[in-house]
């Protein structure tokens, strides 16, 4: 299947609606397919394929859109395929306008819970959804996890998002307690951001 590549300079700034996000949504968790992804995991892989050392306009369109409904053909018919391809392509085009320039209009796709009028947030899904983008190009990443600066933006996305076997029982004991959980994903966002400034400067 063909699909479209990303070209950020051809792409006109048109951020999702809430109906296209809950259309997205809505196809995302109809599939049967367990390894297809939900709207926040989606948000989370998209940000990891544009903080991705890797150029997202320079991978084929099929390479990095197949893993969000989890490989093979679920559309039913070419019309819904161009769909989803452009919503992806709009999203991803949207966070990065807004990353650049629009820091107040992004909001990442966390879970959130109240708790005694309290609002507690969970990025565990959107920060798994970054880990499978960070996989795909491993090796590129290696060197983010290593240095000081990007390191540390990244150790909250991998704690909530990556395998929970590699890490210390303190930090499985922690990731028990749902207010931790709640600071730990407070801190990805800030992350996002200084990633993408490094990532500019790095250009």
């Amino acid at each position: 299947m063909d699909f479209p590549q990303y070209q950020p300079a051809k792409a006109d700034y048109l951020p999702l609606t809430d109906d296209e996000l809950s259309d997205l949504d809505d196809f995302l968790s109809e599939l049967d397919n367990d390894a297809a992804m939900n709207i926040e995991a989606l948000d989370g892989y998209l940000s990891a394929q544009l903080l991705s050392p890797l150029p997202l306009a320079d991978k084929p369109g099929a390479e990095w859109m197949s893993p969000v409904w989890g490989g093979g053909d679920p559309f039913v018919s070419g019309k819904q395929r161009k769909r989803i391809a452009l919503l992806l392509l709009r999203h991803v085009h949207s966070l990065a306008v807004q990353w650049t320039s629009k820091q107040d209009a992004w909001e990442p796709i966390f879970s959130v819970a109240e708790e005694e009028e309290q609002q507690l947030v969970d990025a565990e899904d959107w920060c798994t959804g970054f880990m499978i983008g960070v996989d795909q190009d491993g090796e590129a990443w290696t060197p983010l996890f290593e240095h000081v600066k990007t390191a540390a933006a990244l150790a909250p996305i991998a704690l909530l998002g990556g395998d929970e076997s590699q890490l210390s029982a303190e930090d499985q004991e922690k990731l028990t307690d749902l207010h931790w959980r709640d600071a730990l994903s407070r801190e990805v966002p800030e992350g996002v951001l200084t990633l993408w400034t490094l990532r500019q400067q790095a250009d």
